[in-house]
């Protein structure tokens, strides 16, 4: 049975030192399993707005609206409920946690969503190899997560979790940004493997088209002032390189 993420009517506040701001405005999408939809638009449209939302960050407030799993509402959960659900949120800014060695983050993460540990032999065996598509050294699984990781080190160990946690869906917060032309094709890569293994449902939020040469959209949506302003399919990346959002502000104003 394919998984369904449905994002209905959302509206969003985030606090501020003046208060509590809305950011998101009545956002409506519907993301089957094993579907890539990008999102697009200018800065502070929303869009982080909306990882953040579906991950569960405390300082954003749901205030009316749903996020369903399979039916199921996911606002009620907490972060760690989601995650066990198979939602994935991949940082735009992704931190370093000194003291926890990338070895050990992975196996507890994959113990706590799992339920289990994984077998030793076995999951070394996944580990290695996923670190190799992703020409990552051997030695990163001993060093602390993210901690002296360059910006193109942080985003594959993005990856990395994507692909050996398996999630249902995957929202990539400017995955692409700072990666030079080499780290965004092992990156787009490593998504498109876990697109083919598992099924994986991508939430693609971008500035840019390059990444989405090698993330194929089946559908790509607009955001502007908290909402979805137009929606179509991989043509419609195309011409926002060519033309800009100037005519979706003018429009808003």
């Amino acid at each position: 049975m394919t998984s369904l993420l449905e994002i209905k009517d959302l509206h969003v506040s985030v606090e501020t030192d003046q208060g509590a701001k809305p950011i998101l405005n009545g956002v409506d999408l519907t993301i089957p399993q094993g579907e890539t939809h990008a999102i697009m638009g200018p800065n502070g449209s929303g869009k982080s707005t909306l990882a953040y939302a579906i991950a569960g960050h405390p300082r954003y407030e749901v205030t009316s609206g749903s996020i369903l799993l399979d039916g199921e509402e996911v606002t009620e959960m907490g972060v760690d409920e989601r995650a066990q659900a198979g939602l994935f949120l991949a940082m735009q800014y992704p931190v370093e946690i000194p003291g926890v060695t990338n070895a050990n983050f992975l196996r507890t993460a994959k113990t706590a969503i799992d339920g289990e540990a994984p077998a030793i032999r076995t999951w070394m065996k996944e580990v290695k190899e996923a670190m190799e598509n992703l020409r990552m050294d051997s030695s990163f699984a001993e060093r602390n997560v993210n901690e002296g990781f360059s910006g193109g080190e942080k985003k594959r160990n993005e990856i990395l979790q994507v692909e050996l946690l398996k999630p249902k869906f995957a929202v990539l917060d400017e995955t692409d940004s700072g990666l030079d032309v080499d780290a965004l094709k092992v990156v787009s890569e490593g998504v498109n493997r876990a697109k083919e293994t598992t099924g994986l449902g991508v939430l693609l939020i971008t500035h840019y088209t390059r990444i989405l040469r090698y993330i194929k959209p089946d559908f790509v949506h607009v955001f502007v002032n908290g909402r979805v302003a137009e929606e179509g399919g991989p043509e419609l990346a195309d011409r926002l390189e060519e033309e800009g959002y100037d005519r979706y502000l003018v429009d808003a104003a």
